[in-house]
């Protein structure tokens, strides 16, 4: 769970991490694609709820980045590896050799730092596969809301403002699709949350849609 550092602000842009463990519906969607015992490396991995839910799921070796102190401390009482760096800089990665992991995951975070290009490259590099989730600003009830009130949509932001949501990068699933074309990333698999099945397999992929999860390889 995290908390702002501020309590008396809603404000999602800098995180304060507890200890309290919790699972998000993709977390069993990323198990599935990880091998047993892998090499895993997550970016932006807030207080290690995914990590600890990989070691406990797959057995994997895995360590984290992510920006906030206080997750990193969270991570490391749980017995996780994890360093404090700013995922979407190239220094972060100067320690990181080429495919040091067999799979580099960025989930939910994609969205909410300010050169996702430099991130996916790092990630292609470091890793033989990525697994990304992205909140999908496409859904229809962001679009329902910006033609109903003429004003930036918040139902993908849950209750935070515009100005004060770290959700700089409003994406959608056709836009990254399109990012991945552009940066030399195939889309192996992805899974559609927050939808019927048989909409999420379809041409309404985009409006449906929730988040999207998705495996991906180098061309």
């Amino acid at each position: 769970m995290t908390f702002i550092d501020n309590p008396t602000e809603n404000d999602n842009r800098r995180y304060h991490y507890d200890e309290s463990m919790y699972v998000r519906n993709e977390f069993p969607i990323i198990s599935g694609w990880v091998e047993e015992r892998a090499k895993v490396v997550d970016l932006g991995c807030g207080n290690g709820a995914l990590m600890k839910y990989l070691v406990e799921n797959k057995n994997v070796s895995i360590e984290g980045i992510e920006l906030s102190a206080s997750g990193v401390e969270v991570c490391q009482k749980n017995g996780l590896k994890a360093i404090v760096g700013e995922i979407d800089k190239i220094e972060t990665y100067k320690n990181y050799s080429d495919e040091q992991f067999d799979y580099a995951i960025c989930n939910v975070t994609l969205q909410m730092v300010l050169y996702p290009e430099v991130l996916i490259d790092e990630m292609k590099r470091i890793a033989k596969k990525l697994i990304i989730s992205f909140p999908n600003f496409g859904y229809i009830g962001n679009r329902l809301d910006m033609l109903f009130h003429g004003r930036m949509p918040r139902p993908m932001i849950h209750g935070y403002e515009w100005y004060s949501t770290g959700h700089i990068h409003q994406l959608s699933i056709r836009d990254f699709e399109s990012f991945c074309k552009a940066k030399g990333v195939k889309i192996v698999r992805s899974e559609q949350l927050g939808c019927f099945k048989f909409i999420a397999n379809n041409f309404l992929v985009n409006l449906f849609p929730k988040e999207a999860v998705c495996l991906c390889s180098k061309l």
